[in-house]
């Protein structure tokens, strides 16, 4: 088995990673990853623009000198923890995605170890997909909900390793 060439690991995820992330600009169809601008998000309050929220539900991931690869939400739900992430859109198709969802997933056993581990992914997102199967999920359901462009077919995956 091939080791990576990056160590990844987990903290909190600070404001300036947060204002970071904000700033990221993903190509289409994956520009529907984008988040509002940082002073907006702050200003509403919403997802890591929250401070409580974002002290309590999201990382940063981090590789060994320090530069942030991307970010992970730990939605607590009961009995499971969500993953909602998203990886620097010029790190994305490195072949690092695998070790960087294992980083997210330890970091989810750490803080719940009884919960199981669960993430929603849009099912047109193949490459996605092919890494979280690679990480150890696997497809439990597929179903439509809401998102801000419209009804949308999800796969729900499971962590099973």
């Amino acid at each position: 088995m091939n080791e990576p060439s990056v160590q990844f690991h987990a903290v909190p995820m600070t404001a300036d990673q947060a204002a970071e992330i904000c700033s990221w600009s993903y190509q289409a169809p994956y520009n529907i990853y984008g988040w509002l601008p940082w002073e907006q998000m702050k200003g509403l309050g919403v997802e890591f623009g929250d401070p409580v929220i974002r002290e309590q539900q999201y990382i940063s991931i981090l590789d060994e000198k320090g530069q942030m690869w991307g970010f992970a939400q730990l939605f607590p739900m009961v009995g499971v923890t969500r993953i909602g992430l998203g990886m620097r859109p010029d790190w994305c198709g490195r072949g690092m995605g695998k070790y960087f969802v294992e980083a997210i997933v330890h970091e989810a056993r750490l803080r719940r170890p009884e919960d199981e581990i669960d993430l929603e992914v849009l099912t047109w997102n193949e490459r996605a997909i092919r890494t979280y199967l690679r990480a150890g999920f696997h497809i439990t359901d597929t179903y439509e909900r809401m998102t801000p462009t419209g009804n949308s077919l999800f796969h729900c995956m499971v962590y099973e390793k």
